[in-house]
């Protein structure tokens, strides 16, 4: 595998980053979402992690929009793609990319007004804040819904092509063998 994209599938930079941000994503949902259901006790362990995922998923995303803009090209459009699933993927791409910049931008916004990071990080004792009481809060939760509903539509639309139009669109991103 070449590391920048070819006309017809995606590098092996692009890939890695891809794979990397999607399991980076799955830990921060799975850990935000455990957040009401945990004790107190291990409630500053779970947001620990989720910080770091976020900011790991925040960071890929950066480096993936700097990576398209400076180093690499993507592939063409899938052949034989109606132009409206072209459209709803470029759109549907775009706002997974704006969606965790901002919900990126709003974690570290209420971590930063809470003082919660010395509490997370610093050493410091006490009781965490309730988030609730911060601003950012309210994006931060409705992002996370958001989120989760493109990437229902994402997966979906991948396993669509895989299983349903078998027309092999996942070799793109290195899953299976191309056609």
């Amino acid at each position: 595998m070449r590391w920048k994209s070819g006309t017809d599938s995606y590098g092996a930079v692009a890939v890695s980053i891809h794979w990397l941000t999607a399991l980076a994503v799955l830990g921060v949902l799975g850990t935000g979402l455990s957040l009401d259901r945990v004790s107190d006790e291990s409630e500053i362990g779970v947001l620990r992690i989720h910080v770091i995922f976020g900011i790991t998923v925040f960071a890929l995303t950066v480096l993936r929009i700097l990576w398209w803009l400076f180093a690499d090209r993507r592939p063409l459009e899938a052949p034989n793609q109606p132009r409206w699933q072209t459209a709803v993927a470029w759109g549907v791409h775009r706002l997974l990319y704006l969606v965790i910049l901002l919900m990126g931008a709003s974690g570290i916004a209420m971590i930063a007004l809470s003082g919660a990071g010395n509490i997370l990080f610093g050493g410091e004792a006490g009781p965490l804040p309730d988030f609730f009481d911060y601003a950012p809060r309210g994006p931060h939760g409705l992002g996370a819904w958001l989120l989760m509903a493109l990437l229902a539509l994402h997966i979906g639309a991948a396993l669509f092509h895989q299983f349903i139009l078998r027309d092999r669109l996942l070799a793109r991103i290195g899953i299976g063998r191309r056609a």
